[in-house]
């Protein structure tokens, strides 16, 4: 089992904080696995077994649990002293009210309380009304590069970086569709997860009737991975389908598979006046693994791919990502770290001087002295200018 250090650092400080530690995800990404560890390092620094309380939501075991006033009184049936207990809550937005409950533990009883959710509504209304700061966040993604790696080498495989780093872009970092013996067990585990996700996530959390025309917006949006989508051009293909349904729908199917977590959004950052923009944003999968579901066998385009694996990458290093717009242009990638900014372009080779030209010229007009840098899957180094080039395997793997 594949340590998730990468988050465990960033919650360790707040074991015994009264905080609430909230772990957002898509469904599977490792969030139960990521408790478990967290339960394991309590139970390494000494805190008795019998003060850590699991419930998970999702398990039929618990379903009467997810009435308030039966949750309310198992958890407090639980607690048999005044020392510190730890609370972990898988899958909470599955509990009606849920809110309420967890701020009632929070505010009356010596607990420290983390709970888990696979859809990122469990972020927004009552429960950022309950808990304004009074909780801390983090988003789970399924495994990095760097994971995938420790993963491969833990099972003893010994292919080369390069040749892992294809399969990694092919089939995603899921972590249980390593787990699978065969291509045909892996498509079937992504068709699964997909299927759970829409019909549970989306289809059934949104009473949507039209089942169809969601699947067909979330094709169009893996077909489309690093381009400009707006509802509009949405509607337009559809239409050309013969498929009539107009833009505000769209635009509701399109908030409901953000908030799944299936995909997300990278909104529009104008680098010259510092403002986000609402308009023309790009949509990222969270696990290239899904584009083995495509209805439609188009050409695999790598570059998209790269774009999603960096975007990616930077979510599940906490960075907050936009995409950049410049007088003439589009920067893929504006990062920030708490005020700290950086830039980002992303390509597949630097396969010729105009390719050159179009990705260092890219930052042509941006004026400021935060790194730039392009990210390609070249050996050599092109760095020039100031601006540093990164092979992205190597990117991928520097901490």
């Amino acid at each position: 089992m594949i340590k998730r250090e990468m988050y465990l650092k960033k919650l360790r400080d707040s074991y015994d904080s009264e905080l609430i530690k909230i772990i957002v995800g898509v469904r599977r990404s490792g969030k139960s696995v990521l408790l478990t560890q967290i339960m394991d390092e309590l139970i390494e620094k000494g805190i008795k077994e019998d003060h850590i309380i699991y419930i998970n939501f999702e398990d039929y075991d618990y379903t009467d649990y997810t009435e308030p006033k039966k949750f309310n009184e198992y958890v407090k049936s639980k607690i048999q002293d005044k020392e510190k207990y730890y609370l972990f809550f898988d899958e909470i937005q599955n509990v009606k009210d849920f809110e309420k409950v967890i701020n009632s533990f929070r505010a009356t009883m010596n607990v420290s309380i983390f709970i888990t959710g696979s859809n990122s509504k469990v972020l927004s209304g009552d429960l950022s009304t309950y808990l304004v700061g009074r909780y801390i966040s983090i988003k789970i993604m399924p495994f990095t590069f760097a994971e995938y790696l420790e993963l491969q080498k833990e099972k003893g495989i010994t292919k080369d970086k390069e040749e892992l780093f294809l399969e990694y872009m092919e089939w995603g970092g899921m972590p249980q569709i390593y787990n699978t013996t065969s291509i045909q067990e892996r498509k079937m585990y992504l068709r699964d997860l997909y299927n759970t996700a829409i019909l549970k996530d989306i289809v059934e959390r949104n009473s949507i009737k039209d089942v169809n025309l969601l699947n067909r917006v979330i094709q169009f949006i893996m077909e489309n991975i690093g381009g400009v989508i707006s509802a509009n051009s949405i509607t337009k293909f559809l239409r050309g389908d013969n498929i009539t349904t107009s833009v505000d729908t769209v635009l509701n199917y399109i908030e409901y598979i953000n908030n799944s977590m299936i995909a997300s959004k990278a909104s529009r950052y104008n680098i010259r006046g510092k403002e986000v923009m609402t308009l023309l944003e790009k949509y990222y999968l969270v696990d290239l693994g899904l584009l083995q579901l495509k209805s439609s066998p188009i050409e695999k385009k790598v570059g998209g791919r790269l774009e999603n694996i960096v975007y990616n990458e930077l979510l599940a290093r906490g960075y907050d990502v936009y995409i950049g717009k410049t007088d003439n242009g589009e920067i893929d990638f504006v990062v920030d770290n708490f005020g700290d900014r950086f830039y980002i372009q992303v390509a597949d080779y630097l396969s010729s001087d105009d390719v050159v030209k179009r990705e260092f010229g890219a930052y042509k007009n941006v004026e400021d002295n935060f790194p730039k840098y392009v990210i390609t899957m070249d050996k050599i180094n092109y760095s020039q200018n100031g601006i540093i080039h990164k092979n992205i395997i190597d990117w991928l793997l520097e901490k």
